[in-house]
């Protein structure tokens, strides 16, 4: 199991495929903006959404329509768009090294608290390619809003 997570010999891409995962189409954008803009070495990703099929298949606000369940599920989902946006843009995933920062962004009810939980379903993703070191090594932040549109 350590050659499985010592995703220092091997890259994320050689993983994704160990892992057997298949990676979705990448989406394209649901509004008026770039979804991966490319500064030097780094990549910056914008509207990362969990869609599939081109549909957005959450909708409503988590502790009221949706689960912390289902929440977890969506960034799950929306981190697999992401990784398939970059694997798209770069060409192989093995070029990537590590994943600096994370936002995670939420429709929520007032009185939600479990935001950490839901993020974990995007960080958890990205730590199973580029190593457990992820979840604690990049920068993440969550924000819970009552309406994100516009």
């Amino acid at each position: 199991m350590q050659d499985v997570l010592d995703c220092y010999k091997i890259g994320a891409g050689t993983r994704l495929r160990k892992l057997g995962w298949v990676l979705p189409k990448p989406p394209t954008p649901l509004g008026k903006y770039v979804e991966v803009n490319q500064v030097g070495s780094l990549l910056f990703l914008s509207g990362t959404l969990p869609i599939a099929n081109g549909k957005l298949l959450f909708t409503g606000r988590i502790g009221e329509k949706l689960s912390v369940g289902q929440g977890r599920e969506a960034a799950g989902l929306a981190a697999l768009n992401a990784l398939a946006l970059v694997q798209a843009h770069l060409g192989d995933l093995n070029r990537v090294k590590r994943l600096v920062k994370l936002s995670v962004i939420m429709v929520t009810t007032e009185d939600f608290t479990e935001h950490p939980t839901v993020g974990d379903g995007a960080s958890n993703a990205f730590a199973q390619l580029f190593g457990p070191e992820t979840e604690y090594a990049a920068r993440r932040t969550r924000h819970g809003r009552g309406d994100i549109r516009g």
